[in-house]
């Protein structure tokens, strides 16, 4: 019988890395030149592909969903996010959705209804005019939405206030035309009683992680990362998002 080598394994493996590069990059561009704010639900299969480096993975690392807690995902689109969100919270618990449009709410509750979810409430409105009591959440997310808000602030503002003390924010964004850098971010944030804890990931795509000034956990590194994937002040990489996270301590952060 014949087995094949691990020479001959090799170029099967380069060919399927190869393909799933030339996928993100396919994803990448199609991004940019099929651009808009809000994203159109006519061109809603182009948001089932993955971006690169804002994994689902590395979402769960920073927002630390746990089964009972109630979490909110701003600009749910199709339902990448979220259908992998909702059932890490268990029957008890409850991923609300926000989004501008009535088509991306009523696509990811078919989605949801299929695979036997019924922990996913879809809410229209406006991110900036959010419908729910002041410190409800968790935590919440939001992943290539923020630049597409027509305004910033007044978004943190509201996630600001229907985090619960101690919430985590989770800000994923894509270099796409709306983008919002991780300094104007940071200054947003600060303006809206928000503190800035990490980023990671380079500048074009990163996840950075937020808190309530009044309290917040302990950063998941020891230092924020820059787009170098090294911790200012240190000399080699930051531990990864888990490294050092201790939710049960939390403190005033300099706002």
């Amino acid at each position: 019988m014949h087995h094949p080598s691990a020479r001959s394994r090799l170029p099967r493996a380069a060919t399927a890395w190869t393909l799933a590069g030339a996928a993100a990059a396919t994803a990448a561009v199609a991004w940019w030149v099929t651009d808009s704010a809000p994203y159109p639900y006519a061109q809603h299969r182009l948001l089932d592909l993955p971006l690169p480096f804002l994994s689902q993975r590395r979402l769960e690392r920073l927002l630390r969903p746990v089964p009972g807690q109630r979490v909110l995902e701003v600009g749910p689109g199709t339902g990448l996010q979220a259908l992998r969100t909702a059932p890490l919270l268990g029957p008890r618990g409850r991923l609300d959705i926000v989004d501008v449009q009535q088509q991306m709410l009523d696509h990811v509750l078919r989605q949801a209804d299929a695979q036997g979810l019924r922990t996913i409430v879809p809410t229209l409105a406006d991110a900036s005019e959010l419908p729910f009591e002041t410190g409800v959440f968790d935590s919440a997310y939001l992943v290539t939405t923020l630049g597409e808000i027509p305004d910033v602030p007044a978004a943190l503002r509201e996630l600001r206030r229907v985090l619960k003390p101690g919430g985590r924010l989770v800000v994923g964004e894509f270099f796409d035309r709306h983008q919002v850098r991780p300094a104007a971010l940071a200054r947003h944030a600060n303006a809206a009683g928000l503190h800035l804890r990490a980023v990671y990931g380079p500048p074009l795509a990163y996840f950075a992680l937020l808190a309530p000034c009044a309290t917040v956990p302990d950063p998941p590194s020891t230092a924020l990362r820059t787009a170098s994937g090294t911790a200012r002040g240190s000399a080699g990489p930051t531990p990864g998002p888990d490294a050092g996270a201790t939710d049960s301590d939390p403190r005033a952060a300099p706002c």
